[in-house]
């Protein structure tokens, strides 16, 4: 199994919206950048995905599980980016800010950091790890 981070805008497509989805879960379209959209190809059924609020908020506020593996993005007219479905897992009981990932000097290598503008990025599982304490959650898939 991969970890990855995906990042939506609250007021376009919130964790709660996320939620309404229930098990079928929602297609993760949009992703205009070369770069994330091979994120996208990569994740398998099953990976699991931080749900991270991005410009409002800057904080990862949930787990998505993916239920369908990469397919052509419905919103593109062009058919060249592709598109995920996601289906809500769980909130963080502790959201689990920008501020505190950059403070914690074993997080320091995340894309999330290093790469901020990116909206589909992969995470190791030392990571994964570590903010799920931080998030004072303890996830079995």
């Amino acid at each position: 199994m991969n970890y990855w981070l995906l990042k939506s805008e609250p007021d376009v497509w919130s964790i709660d919206q996320q939620f309404k989805c229930g098990k079928k879960g929602a297609v993760w379209d949009g992703v205009r950048n070369y770069q994330a959209a091979n994120n996208l190809k990569k994740m398998k059924i099953g990976d699991l995905c931080f749900f991270y609020h991005s410009n409002i908020g800057k904080e990862i506020v949930g787990i998505v599980k993916v239920v369908e593996e990469a397919f052509i993005d419905p919103t593109d007219k062009k058919k060249r980016f592709v598109a995920v479905r996601v289906c809500f897992k769980e909130k963080l009981k502790n959201i689990v800010t920008l501020k505190n990932i950059k403070k914690n000097k074993d997080l320091n290598e995340l894309a999330l950091i290093k790469q901020s503008r990116l909206s589909v990025m992969p995470i190791d599982t030392k990571s994964w790890k570590i903010i799920l304490k931080m998030g004072k959650i303890k996830y079995k898939n």
